[in-house]
């Protein structure tokens, strides 16, 4: 009798560490689950922001490029820096540090660009009436901090992601279920001291 209690121990002992671990594995892996998916959805409000200002160059490309040469000039460098911008697609929860870097280049080469269009009308005074450079400008300048803003809170919830994958014993599920660091935005060089004060008046930052 007293063996079949043992035994009945034993086999509920097991049961109980089998229904314990099978409800921390759920649980972990869920977490990493919404982590990651965090972490993707902050990265495409970025991409939200940067494609609403590809789109409004869209209103300038028939607009500025017959007023002045120069200024032609400049809006054909924005137009390429946003088609090389565009080609690079990348998905923050599987890419290289290499493919990042390169995605970062690109937007702040977008970034640069853009600067040096918007503010045109200080060597080509015509543009401060040309109602449709107001409103682009307008704008986009309205977009700089929201950009800002989603950048910095991509950056925030990449790092809950990948304390998350990278804490023991949470880093030996995450390697099982490949589970891939997500690497943080960064600024190339000079972009992000770089601000134009777009109206005038109010600093513009990316």
């Amino acid at each position: 009798m007293n063996k079949k209690y043992i035994g009945l121990g034993c086999l509920g002992a097991v049961v109980l560490v089998a229904a314990v671990l099978f409800f921390w594995v759920k649980g972990t892996y869920n977490g990493m689950v919404v982590a990651r998916e965090n972490g993707k959805e902050a990265f495409s409000q970025i991409d939200i922001i940067l494609k609403r200002n590809f789109d409004e160059l869209n209103r300038l490309d028939n607009n500025l490029q017959f007023q002045a040469a120069a200024t032609g000039k400049v809006l054909k460098d924005v137009i390429d820096a946003r088609a090389r911008a565009t080609s690079i697609t990348i998905d923050p929860s599987n890419c290289t540090p290499e493919q990042m870097k390169a995605w970062n280049q690109a937007q702040g080469d977008f970034t640069q660009a853009l600067g040096r269009l918007m503010v045109a009308d200080e060597n080509y005074p015509e543009l401060k009436f040309d109602e449709a450079f107001q409103d682009v400008r307008d704008a986009i300048s309205g977009a700089a901090n929201r950009l800002a803003e989603a950048r910095r809170k991509y950056n925030e919830q990449a790092k809950v992601y990948n304390v998350k994958i990278q804490t023991f014993p949470n880093n030996i599920m995450a390697g099982m279920f490949g589970f891939q660091q997500m690497y943080y935005y960064e600024a190339p060089a000079g972009t992000e001291e770089n601000t134009t004060d777009f109206k005038h008046e109010t600093e513009y930052k990316i």
